[in-house]
């Protein structure tokens, strides 16, 4: 039997939910003294709402190592953790904390390994799938590992924001910066980078465009597209979110598209009408 263990800033689809394999350990979020775990109960439109009334902006902390080793209990003895990106967050290393504390507890009682997945959001997900997929074709637990550590590898994160308020009050974006791009209507569009942080790939005037230039930066940099799945996540915009699956149908043909909306880390960084996309 195996397990996948996901933090909650990778979205779990309704049949991952279903499926019985897949388990979320939650991140918890704070806005103005405010805390909202990131879980079944989190209520998108509330959350955006604080976060557009605060003036300090929306945090989160990561799950203690605690909750990991109760996330690792159980029948299955081949354990597979997926972490928010090691560079954006401490849930790997608190992960891998409880890892370790729970074979000092259990020697010898299961297999775990940790997945720093160097993305975030549906990135997440994808890799869940990636490892549920090596799972059933009957892999080792090792082999399991190597395959989807190789994924991870070939993986690119992109996403294309609506307002860059939360990184500026976050710090993450000086005033000057956001006063110009909010002023302008520039739509930067971001990526991820070979070690899981976050550069900024090009720009654009406008939603529309931005998200035309973040489709073509996927065509781009995404080689057997056939083979691939694609995965889309929308922080209340299904929508757009639709539009832009539409545009890449036409452009590629992929193995398969999944679309979703953000939990609620993935809603704290991509706010209100943000777009995220993971190949």
């Amino acid at each position: 039997m195996y397990k996948i263990v996901i933090d909650s800033c990778g979205e779990l689809p309704e049949d991952l939910k279903k499926d019985g394999h897949y388990q979320n350990v939650s991140l918890e979020l704070e806005v103005d003294g405010c805390y909202i775990r990131d879980d079944e109960t989190f209520d998108q439109k509330d959350f955006l709402r604080r976060v557009k009334e605060s003036v300090t902006g929306p945090k989160s902390a990561c799950p203690s190592p605690d909750e990991y080793m109760k996330s690792y209990e159980g029948d299955a003895d081949h354990v597979y953790v997926v972490t928010l990106s090691g560079k954006l967050s401490g849930s790997y290393n608190s992960a891998e904390l409880g890892k370790n504390l729970f074979e000092e507890e259990h020697p010898g009682e299961k297999k775990i390994y940790v997945f720093n997945s160097r993305s975030a959001s549906v990135g997440e997900t994808l890799i869940g799938m990636k490892v549920q997929e090596c799972e059933e074709a009957g892999m080792s637990f090792e082999e399991v590992v190597a395959a989807t550590e190789k994924y991870i590898s070939s993986m690119n994160t992109f996403f294309v924001l609506e307002t860059l308020e939360t990184l500026r009050k976050n710090g993450r974006l000086t005033n000057l910066k956001a006063f110009i791009a909010n002023t302008l209507n520039i739509k930067p569009v971001m990526g991820s980078t070979e070690e899981g942080s976050i550069c900024q790939l090009g720009q654009a005037r406008g939603m529309n465009k931005a998200l035309d230039k973040m489709i073509q930066d996927v065509i781009a940099k995404t080689k057997n597209c056939e083979n691939r799945v694609l995965a889309i996540s929308h922080c209340n915009c299904p929508e757009r979110a639709k539009a832009v699956k539409e545009k890449i149908e036409k452009m590629a043909k992929f193995k398969k598209i999944i679309v979703t909306d953000t939990a609620g880390v993935s809603t704290m960084y991509a706010n209100d009408g943000g777009v995220i996309i993971a190949v």
